[in-house]
């Protein structure tokens, strides 16, 4: 095989550490992933953090909304291990900032999901925190909110950005050339022939989340651009498993 998908590591490398802290970015940095996926929230003083849902209820036991939250509150908070039954001390909600700095570090690419509609102000504030880390060219934006991306583009017309969906829309195509996004996908949404007219259109498609080995495999040899995986750092390790 000539050409291998490149590897995300979806919330770090979160099958061994704990998802979207800087453990699990760290362990993504030193393996041989392409780029590091995090996902971000505003804080009700205006910060933005990595964490997935828009509460801690699942990753730290505890009924605290991320948007009525400061930063200071959210820092005194710790997480859950990956099995979920013991908080350390060491995992913590770190700060765009914080994860972008790993990912600079360890020259991964850094891929920054905004979990819910944003407005315009905010979207560039991110911007302005990734350039602030001169950072933009290496970063890829994706979200469900078409809105979100479409505010990137605006300003930054050549940015990367991927619209992320879990199933097959009406007119996908069409709307993803109109809009100039990238297609990110739930894995098992994806068929060949939706990749294949992407590919002829001059869409890369993004695969997640993918844990399945055998799955992850039978990606590889359709031709995905992007696979978004807790577990496998690199696609051509997984075709020699």
């Amino acid at each position: 095989m000539n050409k291998y998908p490149k590897m995300i590591a979806h919330r770090g490398f979160s099958g061994y550490e704990k998802e979207n802290t800087a453990c699990s970015f760290v362990a993504a940095g030193v393996n041989s992933f392409y780029g590091i996926e995090c996902d971000i929230h505003k804080t009700i003083d205006g910060e933005f953090v990595v964490v997935h849902d828009p509460d801690l209820k699942r990753v730290a036991s505890v009924d605290v909304i991320i948007k009525e939250s400061t930063l200071e509150e959210l820092k005194k908070i710790d997480l859950l291990d990956v099995s979920g039954t013991k908080t350390y001390s060491y995992y913590k909600i770190p700060t765009l900032c914080e994860y972008l700095s790993i990912a600079k570090r360890y020259n991964k690419v850094s891929v920054i999901e905004f979990k819910y509609e944003y407005s315009e102000e905010d979207v560039l504030k991110v911007i302005d925190i990734v350039k602030s880390f001169d950072y933009l060219e290496q970063t890829v934006f994706i979200s469900f909110v078409g809105s979100n991306l479409d505010y990137v583009k605006k300003h930054y017309p050549h940015q990367k950005v991927q619209f992320l969906t879990s199933k097959v829309l009406d007119n996908m195509i069409e709307y993803l050339l109109e809009h100039h996004f990238d297609l990110d996908i739930y894995y098992k949404a994806l068929t060949k022939e939706l990749l294949d007219e992407c590919h002829e259109k001059g869409i890369l498609v993004n695969v997640w989340t993918v844990n399945d080995i055998n799955d992850c495999k039978n990606l590889i040899i359709d031709g995905v651009d992007y696979i978004t995986t807790n577990y496998f750092p690199d696609a051509e390790k997984v075709m020699n498993n």
